[in-house]
């Protein structure tokens, strides 16, 4: 069984691959959201990009995803804070942090904050399907 989640609930589905696979990406470069968009496209998920955590709250509310992928720092609400904020009003669905700052603190902070996972920068593609496979019971 899957789940997706809204802004009111979550919804419990049964065949999760005719509903959306949607994640949402949130990092501030650009370049890095094209890279996890192109990524995650080859793995059968549609993404929705947003700029940093304000912007991704707003998003959101408007739609299910099943996760979240984002950046630590970015600027006005930063990817701690973002976390914290969706870990809050959407418990179980699952966030990824990744930074090109990883530091075993950071690393420690964010799944002292619920993070489902780490992701260092530069990452592999193998890293991005494994964490797909352990949250979103992705096959091959």
């Amino acid at each position: 069984m899957k789940y997706i989640f809204t802004c009111e609930k979550s919804v419990r589905i049964k065949n999760f691959m005719t509903q959306t696979n949607q994640i949402l990406i949130v990092d501030d470069n650009p370049h890095m959201s094209s890279l996890l968009s192109d990524i995650l496209d080859f793995f059968d998920y549609k993404t929705m990009g947003a700029k940093d955590g304000e912007e991704a709250l707003k998003i959101l509310t408007e739609g299910p995803f099943s996760m979240v992928i984002t950046d630590l720092r970015m600027p006005r609400m930063g990817g701690m804070d973002l976390l914290r904020s969706i870990k809050d009003k959407f418990p179980h669905l699952p966030v990824v942090v990744i930074t090109g700052f990883g530091t075993d603190s950071s690393k420690s902070d964010a799944f002292a904050a619920q993070a489902d996972g780490f992701l260092a920068k530069p990452f592999k593609v193998e890293e991005i399907k494994e964490l797909l496979k352990k949250h979103l019971g992705y096959k091959e």
